[in-house]
Formats: C-alpha cells, structure tokens, sequence
C-alpha cells in the first residue's frame, strides 16, 4: 500500500519541498492552538481566546486567495519567503503584547495580522507538484500523501505545543513564528518552488476566475460547512483536556488520536483505485465526520468524564473520514478550474476551510463557557450534516473529478 509513496520520496526534488513545506505548515495548527491555550491561561475564559482566534483564522482566509493569485503570477518564491516573515514578525508581536496584557482589541489586531499575511503553503504546496512530478498517476499519489501530511501537522503540532507549555508562557508561539520562517524560506529555495509556472510563458489570454464556475463555489462553501464542524471539535477537545480531564498534557494525546487516524484514512484512500466519481463520496465522508463528532457529544454528556478506552478509539474513528475529504474537495476545485488559475481556486478553498474554521471556534467558545465541551461537539456535529446535505444537493454542479488512481509501486 505505501509503494507509491515510498517511489516518490526517493526523489531528492520531491522530498526536499514536502518536509520544508510541512514544517512551514506546522504553524496552521499551531497558531489557532496557540492562541487559545495563551489567551485562555492569561484571561480565564474561551470567549476571549474564541474572539482572538477567530480574528486570525478570518483575517487569513481573507488574504490566502490574494497570495495564491500572486502565485500563478509572479511565482512562488516571491510570494511565500516575504509573507512567511511578516507573519512570524506579528506573531510575535501579538505573543508578547499578550504575555504584557495588552487588551482584547489590541489582540485581535495583531491576530489579524498574522492572519493577512500567513503564507500561502497550502495552495503552493498543492500545485508545486506539477513541477516534479508529471505523470498524472504519480501526482494523485503526491496529493494525498500531502494532505496526510497536513492531517499529521494536527499530530506534530499540539504534541510540540504541549511540551512548550512547561516553559515561559510566550515560547509555544514564539517557536511557531521560528518554524513558519526557517520553513517557508527553505521551501522558497526549492527546485519545485524556484520551478512552477502556472502557465506556459507568452500566454496573453487567462482562464475565467475560478469564482466564476459553481463546482468551485459548491466546493468552497462545502468545506466552509465542514470547517464549522471542525472548529467546534478542536475548541471542544481542547475544553475536554483542561476541564475534564484538568490536564494540558491530555491535549496532545487526543489530537494524536484524532490526527492519525485521519493521516491514516489519507494515506489508504490514496493507495487505492476506487470505483464511481469521488463528488459522490464527498457526502458520505462528511457525514460519517458528523456522526462521529455527535456520538463524542452524546459520550461526554452521559458520562461527564468518558473513559479514555473508549473515547481514544472514538477519536481515531470519526479522524479517518477528515482527510479523504480534503482530497476530494481539491480534487474537485482543481477539475472545475482552469490549469493557469489553480493555485488561485486553492486558495479560495483554503479561505473557506479557514473561515469555517474561525465561525466555528467563535460559535464554540461561548457554548463551551455555557454548559461544557459536549455543547461544542453537538454543535460541529449539525453542522457537519448540514455540509454533507449541501454536498448532496449540488452534485449536479461537480463535472467528475479523476479518479484516485495510485501509481504502481
């Protein structure tokens, strides 16, 4: 099953981008994470740390779409290095404003900041394989490990958090604004970065914007609906470390749970050739992340404390439906834009993920304050069924993405 996998990483050009890529995106789980841990410890409630988080996600799904455009424009390099460093720059502005009690509104706009100029890894990262890996069958292979790899960054991410937490308050963010730089820089130096075009030069005409076609709109509002989901669950899960199980220690367990099992359900959908056209498994993994979410709610509210023999697996089951998800959904952008405005389509993707993510956690903290972690699961569930029904309604606007067809290895 891992062939595929294994062929591309013998491949110096491949692999040099996909480990400084993920290290440059280890602060997309960190960042979030970071700030609510920080906020909550210095301000003793989640509405406050929602608020500033919420600020940084939407301010980032603002300015994701103007970089990916930037890309297919003026190249890789010249977008990613510049953005990476004024992001670190506000984030450490905001962390130690924060560490000095600065006020609320202060924080919201050094989160939002951060969030307008956190580098396009994503959209990059996604499109960049065109460059060193052309055949078609090899590069489905590349996108999934990729997104296994962003699942994985949901492992690496709170597990280094959670050892930063027994230092200074300001060094699990700090760390993060480290990371972003020394990343995104090198990723700036690679072949596949230095190399990507997004279209072949003297080209006078572009294709339509991608907003223009209704399967990227669809696309993009499905996974703004799944982010609403997901937001809940990682303010929940964080709720369900500090006030159930009153330990930050137990944060990065359950994210490891959570995280891997939705690496591994990347890495298997990736490997494997499946029959039909993915748009119409697209609602039948959403729905299955939902189901999952309320039976955590309905676990947490029966027993006020669930056993982690029970919860742990729970966690592992309702990950693996989240990547192949993802791997869906940028299949289905990249079939319903033209090839010159991909990175473009990416990243109005990612600026939907990343609101979603944002109104989730925003929605999330006061009904944690209210009445517990299982209000904030029970709220991601309905929205999850509601994404898988939108799912549903619109597959007539989806023409058929490629089929996942791993290269034999």
């Amino acid at each position: 099953m891992l062939g595929p996998y294994r062929d591309l990483l013998r491949d110096p050009r491949v692999l040099t981008p996909f480990v400084l890529a993920t290290v440059a995106r280890l602060p997309f789980a960190m960042v979030p994470l970071g700030i609510v841990v920080l906020i909550e410890e210095i301000r003793g409630q989640y509405a406050s740390a929602g608020l500033v988080t919420g600020a940084f996600a939407l301010a980032t799904a603002a300015g994701t779409p103007v970089w990916a455009m930037l890309l297919d424009r003026a190249g890789q390099p010249r977008v990613v290095a510049p953005t990476a460093l004024a992001s670190s720059a506000f984030l450490v502005l905001l962390t130690l404003l924060a560490v000095n009690g600065a006020p609320d509104a202060v924080l919201v706009v050094m989160a939002a900041l951060v969030g307008l100029t956190f580098p396009p890894m994503n959209p990059a990262m996604r499109v960049a394989w065109s460059a060193v890996v052309p055949d078609r069958a090899r590069r489905e292979s590349a996108w999934a490990m990729d997104a296994a790899a962003v699942e994985t960054i949901f492992v690496a991410g709170p597990l280094a958090l959670t050892a930063l937490l027994t230092g200074p308050p300001a060094l699990p963010l700090l760390v993060t604004a480290g990371l972003m730089s020394l990343g995104a820089i090198g990723y700036a130096r690679t072949y596949a970065a230095r190399t990507w075009r997004a279209a072949p030069v003297g080209t006078a005409t572009r294709g339509r914007s991608p907003l223009r076609s209704p399967g990227v709109v669809l696309a993009v509002v499905t996974g703004a609906g799944v982010s609403i989901g997901f937001g809940h669950f990682d303010v929940g899960l964080t709720a369900t470390a500090e006030r159930i199980f009153e330990s930050t220690g137990m944060l990065g367990v359950l994210f490891a749970f959570v995280a891997g099992g939705s690496a591994a359900g990347g890495l298997v959908y990736g490997a494997r050739t499946w029959a039909g056209e993915a748009r119409r498994r697209l609602p039948l993994t959403i729905a299955a992340y939902g189901a999952g979410t309320g039976l955590i709610a309905l676990l947490i509210a029966a027993t006020g404390q669930p056993p982690l023999l029970v919860l742990l697996p729970l966690l592992t089951l309702t990950g693996l439906t989240i990547a192949p998800s993802l791997i869906i959904q940028q299949a289905l952008v990249d079939s319903n834009t033209p090839e010159d405005r991909r990175s473009e389509a990416q990243g109005w993707l990612s600026t939907g993920i990343t609101a979603g993510n944002a109104v989730g956690m925003a929605i999330a903290g006061p009904l944690i304050d209210g009445s517990g972690p299982a209000a904030a699961f029970a709220g991601g569930s309905v929205a999850l069924l509601l994404a898988a029904l939108i799912a549903v309604a619109g597959q007539r606007w989806w023409r058929r993405a490629p089929a996942m067809v791993p290269h034999a290895g």
